[in-house]
């Protein structure tokens, strides 16, 4: 395994997620407003929340699927959330981008800033020419960051997440490597 991809920006820190963030991991994770999205229910556990950092870890085992950051802000080393590049087709040279941010953060433009670090990471480092995210469509305040980024709607994939003991649809948007970085000042 290569040594865990640590980005920068203005604000942030994105490193590898480590045993001591679970317990804000869980006060993320078990947050039924921030879970509304993310496509899978809340946790219950610590514990869980360790299970998951394990999962993320295990992204990067060969043959590596994907790689999913913490987000910490440098001011406090706060984590704030975690974002990854995952399902990594390497011969198609796509991937499909996640992301989720703790309430309190929401509508501070972290997660614009950590999301055009990684997918800067993710169209030099990681060679891609293809990213998607898929997005409920109620979920507006994360179109709009994809929308910022560059990402052009595709379609709706009917019934394609299942959570909250319910099927979803999710709208897909998508970003190619000749449309990055974009022109807008938004980004």
């Amino acid at each position: 395994m290569t040594s865990f991809p640590l980005l920068l920006t203005q604000r942030l820190v994105l490193r590898e997620l480590v045993p001591d963030d679970a317990e804000a991991l869980f006060d993320i994770h078990s947050d039924e407003q921030v879970m509304r999205w993310f496509g899978a229910d809340p946790i219950a556990t610590v514990d869980q929340a360790k299970q998951l950092i394990a999962m993320f870890a295990d992204w990067r085992t060969p043959p590596a699927s994907g790689t999913r950051w913490a987000i910490v802000r440098r001011a406090d080393d706060q984590l704030l959330g975690t974002a990854g590049l995952f399902k990594w087709n390497r011969s198609w040279h796509n991937c499909v981008l996640g992301y989720e941010l703790g309430r309190a953060y929401w509508s501070m433009g972290y997660m614009q800033e950590a999301l055009h670090a990684m997918l800067d990471y993710g169209f030099s480092t990681m060679h891609l020419h293809r990213v998607q995210a898929e997005i409920h469509p109620d979920n507006a305040a994360s179109i709009r960051v994809v929308q910022r980024l560059g990402f052009s709607y595709e379609g709706t994939h009917r019934q394609q997440g299942f959570w909250g003991q319910r099927f979803h649809d999710l709208q897909c948007f998508s970003l190619l490597a000749s449309e990055w970085p974009p022109t807008s000042t938004d980004a």
